[in-house]
């Protein structure tokens, strides 16, 4: 069984200790998904993705870049780190927005948080600002798509 790294040998958590890691290349990309009532689709697809809250999908894009700089603020283990990528991406697919979150730079700790932050607060951007049209708007579902660099590589969320 694979030991927590959270974890100190007296069972306190703690923040990873990566001083004796190279710095490598890390990247990673996580995706999440939104799914809208058929009508609620149709509404933005005929709105140009507006609504009186401002463009959707540029909204979300911008939160998402915001959250996945700031993720060592959120997730209360994460290291600081200076990203040297991140692209937010949203499309619509039939009646289904799909966020995907790129994030990389040189570093000892892997950005996989990072990235699953970025998707998931975009994802959030989108229900906000879309929920005056119906609360129905789900939340499909957040997932590591693919991960490079340190001890293991994820492809199509499988680890290799």
């Amino acid at each position: 069984m694979t030991e927590l790294t959270h974890v100190d040998a007296q069972g306190r958590p703690t923040m990873v200790d990566v001083s004796g890691k190279a710095v490598t290349l890390r990247s990673a990309v996580a995706e999440s998904r939104v799914r809208f009532p058929a009508a609620v689709a149709r509404t933005l697809r005929d709105a140009g993705f507006t609504t009186r809250k401002g463009p959707v999908f540029h909204t979300a894009i911008v939160a998402g870049v915001m959250a996945a700089k700031r993720t060592h603020e959120l997730i209360p283990f994460c290291h600081p780190l200076g990203l040297e990528r991140c692209d937010v991406v949203v499309e619509m697919h039939d009646d289904e927005a799909v966020v995907r979150c790129t994030v990389a730079l040189h570093h000892k700790t892997g950005v996989e948080m990072e990235a699953l932050t970025g998707a998931a607060i975009a994802a959030l951007t989108i229900y906000d600002m879309c929920k005056a049209l119906s609360h129905e708007i789900v939340i499909a579902e957040t997932r590591l798509i693919e991960k490079q660099g340190g001890k293991r590589t994820v492809h199509e969320g499988i680890a290799q």
